[in-house]
């Protein structure tokens, strides 16, 4: 059989045009999505009578036997035929005669192709914020086990204060809690039906576009046909979203490698997210965090390389936007392994509290607990940062902490300073006393992840 848009062509591209010019080997992951656009692209046609009912059964029925066949990958697909839609019009017809060719009446590859992408992604951006509450849930579930485990906080990577590793887990819970509110609000731009726009300007024949879009599940419809074929911004804010949600696990990733060195040794990583070496028999490697937060630039990179591809381009479509598949391919499988990967590292994570206390124990993070308790005194605050630093760096060249230092000592700075200040400089107390809106306090704490359970069942039964 001829190429299907082969009449005004004497001359066949030779192979390896026809190899660059295909898409077939990564767009046919829209099968799928093809073929229910094309079911009710038909479905339209037999309702506004363009088809006879006769025409349309016998189409609808050859794409119910592809789609079954496509459920179990039983379709073979030619470069021959370039993409998805030619293969499938090619299947086709070869299973039910010339009458499949009338499958296309109405539309253009311009608009299919737009409406395969929409389904797509809008399936996978509902899955995806599914897997983002699952990871939630398994923070909170971190989170209620270690309220009163108390880890050094940082600043620069310097020990700056001693904190709640709950307060600490439950920071990741709100940063997946905007991108989980930014993908579920991108649904909306995203539920949009291109179907019957044609290759630009729409088309003579009486379609309805509102009908095809209800069978479809759409919300609305393009407004303007120039647009349904051209707009790419459904997948840019995709690939945008997911670049910052990877930030965010790259982020965490980056810290649960520190925490689970010998330096640190605060968390341990299960084996089944570990691995280890070729020649090193002690080592544990945590590689799958470390893919993570390498292949976050990955995803920066498809975002950057469909901004590009779309810079310069005038309007309508352009053969240049076949670049906006792969990396939206790419973006939905790694962000969806990275997703997955997370929830399961935080489930089974062991928690090492006794470090944690050792290692918060043993250092200066309880000088702001002294700079406030001199505040509190009367003393202006700037003066008492003074005392404080005077004081550290006492114990630096003396070579102990704050805790260590006697009364008459701490007199020799502030006669201020009394016996209540041991009591202060613990790091249960320094935790406990901070008891802000939002802070690491332990009742805030609590506070926070009260609201974080019930945030996530607030958006469960706002989704549904």
């Amino acid at each position: 059989m001829s190429k299907l848009w082969g009449g005004r062509f004497t001359k066949k591209p030779e192979e390896w045009v026809d190899e660059f010019n295909a898409s077939i080997s990564f767009d046919q992951e829209l099968v799928l999505e093809d073929i229910e656009g094309s079911i009710a692209h038909v479905k339209m046609l037999k309702k506004c009578g363009i088809l006879t009912d006769s025409e349309a059964d016998q189409i609808l029925g050859g794409l119910h036997v592809l789609y079954g066949k496509a459920e179990k990958n039983e379709l073979e697909f030619s470069v021959e035929y370039e993409d998805i839609h030619l293969n499938l019009e090619k299947h086709l017809i070869d299973l039910i005669g010339e009458v499949g060719g009338k499958l296309h009446t109405g539309r253009s590859r311009n608009d299919q192709v737009a409406t395969d992408m929409h389904l797509f992604l809008k399936r996978r951006v509902e899955e995806i914020v599914k897997l983002v509450e699952d990871l939630q849930e398994a923070i909170i579930v971190q989170a209620e086990a270690n309220i009163e485990t108390i880890i050094p906080g940082y600043t620069h990577l310097q020990r700056a204060q001693p904190i709640s590793f709950a307060h600490h887990l439950m920071c990741y819970f709100w940063m997946l809690n905007r991108d989980k509110e930014r993908l579920a609000d991108s649904l909306k731009r995203i539920d949009i039906s291109p179907l019957g726009a044609g290759a630009l300007a729409g088309t003579t024949f009486p379609i309805d576009r509102e009908y095809s879009a209800e069978l479809l599940g759409f919300g609305a419809c393009y407004e303007n046909s120039l647009d349904a074929v051209s707009d790419r911004d459904f997948i840019l804010e995709f690939l945008s979203n997911s670049s910052i949600m990877m930030t965010h696990l790259s982020r965490l990733a980056e810290e649960m490698i520190l925490w689970s060195t010998e330096e640190f040794r605060f968390i341990e990583l299960d084996d089944s997210f570990t691995t280890g070496s070729s020649i090193m028999p002690q080592k544990k490697n945590p590689d799958m965090a470390e893919l993570v937060r390498g292949k976050t630039g990955r995803v920066n990179g498809n975002l950057i390389s469909l901004l590009t591809v779309l810079k310069g381009l005038p309007l309508a479509y352009n053969k240049d936007m076949q670049e906006d598949k792969e990396g939206m391919f790419d973006t939905v499988k790694t962000v969806v392994g990275s997703l997955k990967i997370f929830t399961g590292m935080i489930s089974t994570m062991k928690v090492n509290a006794a470090v944690m206390k050792e290692a918060v124990g043993n250092d200066f993070s309880n000088a702001t607990e002294l700079a406030d308790y001199l505040a509190t005194k009367g003393i202006p605050f700037r003066q008492a940062h003074e005392i404080v630093g005077k004081l550290v760096l006492y114990c630096i060249e003396k070579g102990c902490y704050l805790k260590d230092v006697s009364l008459e000592e701490y007199g020799e700075f502030s006669s201020m300073i009394e016996e209540d200040i041991y009591s202060i400089l613990t790091p249960y107390s320094a935790v406990e006393r901070r008891n802000s809106y939002g802070g690491t306090g332990f009742e805030q704490v609590k506070v926070q992840i009260g609201k974080g359970k019930a945030q996530l069942g607030a958006f469960v039964e706002q989704s549904v």
